[in-house]
């Protein structure tokens, strides 16, 4: 009597072959936090370079000698054609933000003897525009957001101070909320970033008023913030915690609308009009380098171009219609 047949269990599928590209990224990243990278700056990379390996490994790609120039180029090209969730494209500075760090991270590669040679060392980069500044509040604009904020509330107070900070030294979002106790001395006037972009510190002025304001907040508003463990951080949110940079940006931007501004850019807004206005005041365009944080003139020279006071007054003493127009009155 024939034995009934059993069905045969089908086999588990093979494990998925892992990945090479990610034990090297972990390696990377390692690298770049020992030999002194920011954390911001290794978030930001791994971003990039995960988006990229998850790229590779849809079509097989799970070893850095998989990756030659003719890979890098096609991924270069499918980022160029890639459509946001409003149907644009990515931007010359978006494109470069996914790029770059793969040129870093194949740079290492190299230079670890993971590869022979480096198949992202002459990529063709998108040319980033030299676009001026959006948004050039005037004077008038600032201070209208500035009296956005009431002081008879201890949030109008710490938003005053807030607001006046950004104004008076035109450093970044993450740098204000970075901000200890003792690197603001509102005696001396001064205000130390510590650590700020490219890891560098610098000893900045802070004027007068955003000195008063801090005081007021410091004293009067800060104590019923910092709750339990105080670590010291300037500007508290309701929480007694750091503000989060996302929240930060979200007070500044309704103070913008309050006062009938709907333009993007909320804190940066301030350090263009800083940098701006001082320009336009007489300012060297060395000291707003210092106090703005650039690495390279040529980044802070973009603000000379948006002054425009001096360049009428220039363009009224020297045009000839204007001094046509002299010599017909004198007529």
């Amino acid at each position: 009597m024939p034995r009934p047949r059993v069905a045969r269990r089908k086999p588990p599928p093979p494990p998925p072959a892992q990945n090479l590209l990610t034990a090297y990224q972990a390696a990377f990243h390692e690298w770049e936090a020992v030999t002194g990278y920011s954390a911001r700056t290794i978030e930001q990379q791994r971003f990039a370079i995960g988006r990229f390996i998850q790229w590779c490994g849809e079509r097989g790609l799970a070893r850095p000698q998989d990756i030659t120039r003719p890979i890098l180029e096609r991924y270069q090209r499918a980022i160029y054609h890639h459509r946001k969730r409003n149907g644009q494209p990515l931007g010359a500075s978006s494109q470069l933000n996914m790029l770059l760090p793969l040129q870093a991270w194949f740079k290492w590669l190299t230079r670890q003897n993971h590869l022979l040679y480096n198949p992202a060392a002459d990529l063709d980069l998108p040319r980033k525009p030299k676009t001026l500044p959006k948004g050039l509040l005037t004077i008038a604009e600032i201070e209208s957001v500035l009296g956005q904020a009431d002081p008879a509330t201890h949030e109008g107070i710490r938003a005053r101070a807030i607001l006046e900070t950004l104004y008076s030294t035109g450093i970044r979002r993450m740098e204000v909320v970075g901000l200890k106790l003792h690197e603001v001395d509102t005696e001396r006037g001064a205000l130390m970033v510590r650590l700020g972009k490219g890891a560098k510190d610098r000893l900045l002025p802070i004027g007068a008023r955003a000195c008063a304001w801090v005081n007021k907040y410091r004293d009067e508003v800060r104590p019923l913030l910092a709750i339990g463990h105080d670590d010291q951080t300037l500007f508290l949110d309701d929480d007694g915690k750091a503000f989060e940079p996302g929240r930060l940006g979200d007070l500044v931007k309704r103070h913008l609308q309050a006062a009938g501004i709907h333009q993007p850019g909320a804190c940066h807004l301030f350090r263009h009009a800083c940098a701006t206005h001082m320009l336009e005041n007489g300012a060297d365009i060395r000291f707003i380098q210092v106090m703005l944080g650039h690495e390279k003139l040529t980044t802070t020279q973009i603000y000379a171009q948006v002054s425009i006071a001096k360049l009428k007054e220039i363009h009224d003493a020297t045009h000839p219609a204007k001094l046509n127009r002299q010599k017909s009155a004198e007529i």
